[in-house]
């Protein structure tokens, strides 16, 4: 049996969908889950252990049996510690089938078959009675059905159906209460993920047109590594407010909620923004306590523990508002069974009506992603594309845009090009920027003919970005558009960019390296056949092709120099046969080396670069800044490598690009010198 599987194409700029193999769809799931940042939370398992070791002994202090039900169980480890602190028995639950085989493997490798039974079902099909998959109800309530939202992997429908038919009235629970906290805040760095911001253009202020600039935009939030937004980019306008709480111990309704929290405004500026987190108190005692707080709110923000797999929230208000220090204000989170939306208020103006949630008007909140709109609002980028513009720019100029969502069409006709169209599979600006000044030619490139231009093309543009684009080098459809125009293009036609660069840099990442690192024992626990079955997962396709991931939030140290290990000139067409790349880097500082970091340059002019990567030079000690619009390339090695930074050792690469696919082939290793 077969599966179709969607690939970004950047032969096409679409996302194809693949015949792949009935494995492939699991096997991709295991290699992309966040089981291993999980078991590697330190933080997160102690705070459950203790918690399951707390709830274990009230419940015999009663002189009751305890038997466990443990929903979300993954790998079975907190059925473990629970059977380890004293219960009778433990039934766990987990609906991913690879995921409860293993859990099964696990519990029979540390020696508790006949503690824990595994029941590869959703909770919600869990059977209690005789024949059913439980003999009894639960007296001890043991869930992680979290994300950062909380609430996103449907963890109150589980929790109102589990205390509605597998646990017993009054048991016990852990975690035992969820409470989330919001800050609201004014941020032009996060406010410029929102909302479409104006721009100078050759000394004109260009305004988003009114339904732009009303639209209250996408409710759905922003979950980020809230600690690498420096407090710098933000000031607080409320004091840390408790929105609400949920108490896993008693019966839980998934039915659509509202909670406010009433304060006085502590400064004075734009409305723009709420951060949120939020705590689990494993006992009713509130003394062990696993928070979500960003590294900032610690003394010591170095000590602030590190997942993935449970970040922060951003959530954008719908309309920015002036707020005075001294204002009574009132915030509002509402929540269904799936996720959360804030609204802002001020006191006299309340209303019993129930809050509605945002939803966008303009088709740019459900084309653009949030980074795409901080890329647009980057008022320093945009300067570097006018410049370049301005460079290529005549009066007579008849220019074509190849990127989706992009404002260099409305650039170039406020710059005075003569002619001005646009190949946009994103269709937002034909009615929200292009009136009058752009004509948008509804057909993707390869299909344009003479007739549909009217005149050859002088200049050819694209920043390039596209929506389909997972991997930096996805973009490379903008050579196959040009490629494709070929014909179409006057002989001395100008593109922009003229051409591009492959970089790569060996990195010692801080905490990413988590994601990847097999876990071995996990709080005494050996958890073995979990890194075999991620392992055999990433071998099946992922562990040999680099992964996208936003650098900007995830540290790390450059082990070698940035180096530029391929080319791509704009200017030819694609050529028939593959361009290839070999060499060596070697290592110039200590440290160890978990993989490759990898993006893009794009050259607009001769001496115009945009980096969707580094953005500054590395530091002396390694330092890396990265673009907040892109995401990066990361390939992880199987195993690091330990570097003494004296130039002997380094990594050896060899790239090959593949023109018929889009592909770009890599492939690393080790070398040292005797």
């Amino acid at each position: 049996m077969k599966t179709f599987c969607g690939r970004a194409n950047p032969t096409t700029g679409a996302l194809d969908w693949v015949e792949e193999s009935e494995e492939y769809d699991y096997h991709q799931e295991i290699a992309r889950s966040c089981y291993a940042d999980m078991l590697h939370d330190h933080d997160r398992n102690k705070k459950y252990y203790q918690g399951i070791r707390a709830a274990v002994a009230r419940v015999k202090a009663c002189g009751k049996k305890v038997i466990i039900l443990d929903i979300g169980t993954g790998t079975g480890l907190l059925s473990m510690m629970a059977v380890t602190a004293g219960a009778d028995f433990c039934y766990a639950v987990e609906v991913f089938k690879p995921m409860a085989e293993a859990a099964q493997r696990i519990v029979e490798k540390n020696g508790f078959s006949d503690k824990i039974k595994i029941i590869n079902k959703h909770s919600t099909d869990v059977t209690v009675g005789q024949d059913g998959d439980m003999q009894m109800k639960a007296n001890v309530l043991i869930t992680e059905l979290f994300d950062t939202e909380l609430i996103g992997e449907g963890a109150l429908p589980s929790y109102e159906h589990a205390h509605q038919n597998l646990v017993q009235e009054g048991c016990v629970a852990v975690p035992h209460r969820a409470t989330i906290y919001a800050q609201l805040v004014e941020s032009e760095l996060l406010w410029s993920w929102a909302q479409l911001q104006p721009a100078e253009v050759d000394g004109i202020r260009l305004v988003p047109p009114p339904d732009v600039g009303r639209c209250a935009g996408a409710h759905s939030v922003c979950d980020i590594q809230l600690s690498q937004v420096s407090p710098n980019n933000f000031t607080p306008l409320s004091p840390l407010c408790k929105m609400f709480s949920v108490d896993f111990s008693k019966p839980v309704s998934s039915t659509f909620q509202s909670h406010s929290s009433r304060f006085v405004a502590q400064s004075s500026g734009q409305a723009q923004v709420v951060l949120s987190w939020w705590d689990l108190d494993m006992d009713p005692s509130g003394n062990i306590v696993c928070t979500m707080a960003p590294g900032w709110t610690y003394q010591q923000p170095k000590m602030a523990p590190w997942r993935d797999h449970w970040m922060q929230s951003v959530y954008f208000l719908p309309v920015e508002s002036r707020v005075t220090k001294g204002d009574e204000l009132s915030l509002t989170v509402c929540h269904d069974d799936y996720s959360l939306c804030y609204l802002r208020k001020i006191l006299y103006h309340q209303t019993t009506a129930p809050p509605s949630r945002p939803c966008c008007t303009c088709q740019a909140h459900m084309v653009w992603t949030r980074p795409r709109f901080g890329e647009l609002n980057d008022s320093q980028r945009t300067e570097t594309y006018i410049k370049a513009l301005c460079c290529v720019l005549r009066k007579d100029s008849v220019c074509l845009s190849v990127s989706d969502g992009s404002l260099l069409p409305v650039f170039a006709h406020m710059l005075g090009a003569k002619k001005v169209l646009c190949c946009d599979h994103g269709h937002v600006l034909e009615t929200n920027l292009m009136k009058g000044g752009v004509e948008l030619l509804e057909m993707k490139p390869d299909q344009l003919t003479s007739g549909d231009l009217g005149e050859q093309i002088s200049v050819l543009m694209g920043e390039p970005y596209f929506s389909t684009s997972l991997l930096p080098w996805h973009s490379l459809y903008f050579w196959y558009c040009r490629t494709a125009l070929a014909g179409l293009l006057q002989p001395s036609a100008t593109i922009l960019p003229c051409s591009a660069t492959l970089h790569m840099v060996a990195v010692e990442f801080q905490d990413l390296w988590r994601i990847r690192a097999p876990c071995g024992k996990c709080e005494g626990f050996d958890v073995t056949p979990m890194d075999e079955m991620v392992q055999q997962s990433l071998d099946f396709r992922e562990s040999h092709e680099a992964e996208p991931h936003p650098l900007w939030e995830y540290p790390c140290r450059a082990l070698t120099q940035s180096t530029a290990i391929m080319n791509f000139d704009f200017t030819e067409c694609v050529p028939q046969q593959p361009i290839s790349s070999q060499g060596s880097v070697p290592f110039i500082r200590n440290g160890c080396c978990h993989g490759i970091a990898l993006w893009m340059e794009y050259h607009l002019t001769s001496d115009i670069t945009v980096s969707a990567g580094l953005i500054k030079s590395i530091t002396e000690q390694g330092d890396c800044e990265w673009s907040r619009h892109r995401k990066q390339g990361v390939y992880f090695f199987r195993s690091p490598w330990e570097s003494s930074g004296d130039g002997r050792a380094g990594v050896s690469y060899s790239f090959t690009f593949e023109p018929s696919s889009g592909d770009i082939k890599m492939d690393f290793s080790f070398k040292c010198q005797q």
